[in-house]
This record gives structure tokens, sequence and C-alpha cells, in this order.
């Protein structure tokens, strides 16, 4: 039966090398994984090859709920963004921050983290408010180079940050861990990390500058826009979060998605110039559908891996690894399950890991919360390197990809041992957790 099962596991990865090789999308290349390994596994009926199809039709369903969180909250902060109220933000932080290069950068990560942190997805923050902050970084007299380099680590980080974090999300279903009690321990390290990165990237002026000039290069804003505008549909949003905190009891259940709408309804209604929702909303999704496609397919292969044997003999490999080479193993096995797998490595290889780290007394939630600071890094290593390839086109850097990845080595380093350490520590760390629930 091993040998069955390891067979399949080698159909499933020959199947997702081949598509690769034909350059075929990660999506297909995961379907067309999924869909052999399924076939193979038919041949002594693990799975039913007339159960197959049901396979993949409820592993197609596995992450509606984050899909759903993905379409809301993007097609939420499209509207911000189509409003004016991104650039207006970008352009009075440059305005009176100007000479105050602390809190100027400090801002711009904040203004980077906020899409990402709402959608689960750095690409988001990247393709809402990357383009303006690049612009602004430049202003600030700080190469492309290094220009991208803060723009693909911050909004990786804010795919980590809280209050969605996709990894996290698929890592507590897989394990049928609660989602609840990562605000702390996820966004203190996104804040601290993300506060090292631009001071260390961004501290120094390498270009001339001045205000005046950058004033002026900047794009216009909408008549009337005004600070209110941009902030009560976050407070609108926040304060539906809080206040299912604090009277759980009392106030029905509303989810992520609907508190999304609700706040993307007073965004429209505040908007200074009028915006076409409909074609707004069908271009969001446009641009989302590699991403949900993404899902989907990640659902299937996780199905099948279930139902062929393959995700048990991952999850006894893990366990059979002495613990010390596999915290240092984390170094290299999560980015580059994310450079190949995207958020499939989180199924693949996360779900087996959580449990043997829960088996061994550490704290899971703790742990996730470490593994999901190093996921995001792979995102700038190849086949996929979606956020690397986002972050050089928004800031306009033309020269190496790898020239540009090598610049971010230094907060690279620091995020993978503040993300070991966090797993290796989890159960001292679990106060975190409590806190935040």
């Amino acid at each position: 039966m091993q040998t069955q099962i390891f067979i399949t596991f080698l159909v499933i990865i020959a199947a997702y090398t081949i598509a690769k090789w034909r350059k075929l999308s990660v999506e297909i290349s995961m379907f067309l994984a999924a869909v052999a390994g399924g076939l193979f596994g038919a041949i002594t009926n693990t799975p039913r090859l007339s159960q197959l199809a049901r396979h993949l039709v409820e592993g197609s369903f596995t992450y509606l709920d984050v899909m759903l969180i993905f379409v809301t909250a993007t097609i939420f902060m499209a509207i911000i963004s189509e409003s004016g109220g991104v650039n207006y933000v970008v352009k009075n932080v440059i305005k009176y921050f100007y000479n105050k290069r602390l809190i100027v950068l400090l801002l711009l990560m904040l203004i980077t983290l906020v899409p990402g942190a709402l959608t689960g997805a750095g690409s988001v923050s990247l393709l809402v408010v990357g383009a303006p902050v690049a612009m602004a970084l430049g202003y600030l007299g700080i190469k492309r180079k290094k220009a991208a380099a803060i723009l693909f680590i911050v909004a990786g980080l804010s795919a980590a940050a809280p209050p969605v974090n996709i990894w996290a999300m698929i890592l507590s279903a897989g394990t049928a861990i609660p989602y609840v009690g990562f605000e702390l321990p996820l966004g203190i390290p996104v804040l601290i990390l993300g506060t090292f990165t631009v001071l260390v990237l961004g501290w120094k002026k390498e270009e001339k500058s001045d205000l005046e000039s950058a004033l002026k290069q900047m794009p216009d804003i909408p008549k009337g826009m005004k600070w209110w505008r941009v902030f009560i549909p976050f407070l609108v949003f926040f304060g539906l979060v809080a206040a299912l905190r604090v009277w759980p009891f009392s106030l029905p259940i509303i989810g992520l998605p609907l508190q999304f709408v609700i706040a993307a309804v007073f965004a429209l209604l505040l908007s200074p110039k009028k915006i076409n929702i409909l074609r707004l909303s069908r271009d969001t999704v446009k641009k989302l559908t590699p991403l949900l496609a993404t899902m989907i397919a990640v659902g299937m292969l996780q199905q099948i891996m279930t139902a062929t044997g393959v995700r048990g003999l991952i999850s006894y490999t893990v366990i059979s690894i002495p613990l010390v080479l596999l915290f240092i193993s984390l170094a290299v096995i999560i980015p580059v399950s994310e450079g190949v797998f995207t958020y499939g490595g989180a199924a693949i290889i996360g779900i087996p890991l959580v449990w043997y780290l829960d088996s061994i007394g550490l704290h899971a939630t703790m742990a996730i919360a470490g593994l999901s600071l190093i996921w995001p890094l792979g995102d700038g290593l190849p086949p996929t390197a979606l956020i690397g390839r986002l972050s050089v086109m928004v800031s306009e850097y033309k020269k190496s990809y790898w020239s540009f990845l090598k610049s971010t080595w230094l907060p690279w380093v620091v995020i993978t041992i503040v993300g070991i350490l966090m797993v290796v520590f989890s159960s001292q760390l679990d106060f975190l957790v409590k806190w935040s629930m």
C-alpha cells in the first residue's frame, strides 16, 4: 500500500511538472495533477473511479468562504481606490510629513498593509496602492530597486496580517482548529517586521528629490474628497468586527464577506464622484480570477491527496524527520512550497506539519502564525513569483529580477528567523493567543 501511495505521489508531481514545462498556469497545473493522481489511485479503488468526479467537485468548494472574502474585500478596496481615496491619502502623507522621514515611511507601510490585511492577498495591496506608494517612495529619494524590495516584503507581510490570513485559514480548516486568536500573534510581528523593513531599506536618501515637484507629479484628487470620506468605511468595517466580539450573544452572526459588503456600501455612498459599481465589480472579479482559480485547484488537489493516501504519506514523512532538522528546513521548505504551489503549499505541507507540531506539545495557533510569516516570502520565487513580479511592475524597475530579489536578503533572513522562533517557542508565546480571544 505504501508503494502504491508513493507512486501516486510521484504521478501527481510528474503531472504538475509536465504541465508547468508546457507553460500552463499554476491553477491548471494543479488541477491536472489532481486528476492524474485520482485516475492513478483509481487503479486500487482509492478513490473509486465512479467517485473521482465527486471528490473533485467537493474539493472545489473547500475554500468557498475564503473566495467570498477575496471578492467582497477586494471590491471594497477597489471602491476606495476608484473614489480617489488612496491617492488622497498618499498625497497628503507626502505633503504634511515629507521632512519627517520616519513618520512618512511608517505611514506608507501602513497604507500598503491595509489592503492585503483585509483581503488576505498581498497582490491586492500592490494592485490597489502599489503604484502610488512606489511613486511616493521615489519622491523620498529611494531607488526603484529598493522601492520594489520594500513593496515586496511589506505586501507579503500584509497577506500574513490579520484579520484575513489565507494560509492560517487553510491550515485551520485542514486541522479542525478554529480561526480565532490570530490578531496579536500575527499583528505584532507584522508591524515590527514591516517597520524594520522600511527603515533598513528606505532610511537612506539615495536620489535628489523635492516636495514641490513631487506634489506636482502626483495624480489629481477628486473635488470634494476629505479624510472622513476615506476613514468612515474602515470605521464601519472594524466597528462591525469589534461589536461582534464585544456582544457575541446579542448580535446576529455575520461573516467577513457581509461585513465587507456593508463597508463597501458606505464607501460607495461617500465617494465624491460617481462610480459604476457593476463595471468596477466585473473588472475586480476579472483580476481576481487567477487567485480564485488557485483556491479551487488547491481544494481539489487537497481532496485527491486525502482520498489517495498521499496526504497521510506526507504526514508520516514529516514526523520522521529529526525535530531540529525539521525546524532548520522550514527556512527552505516553506518558501519553496509557496513558490511552486502558491497557497497549495499550506494544504500539502502545512496541514501535516501542524498536526505533527501539535502532537508534540507545541501551540498550534502560534505555530500557524509563525509559518504564516514565512510563506509570503515564497511569492518572490519562481515559477509563480506573484508578489515579486507585481512589485517590480508597479515600481517600474527594469533591471534583473534577481538583483531586486537579492536586495531583500536582510528582511528575508530576519522574517525567516522570527517565524521559526515563533514555531519553536509557540508554547511559551501562547499568552498572545489568550489576549486575542
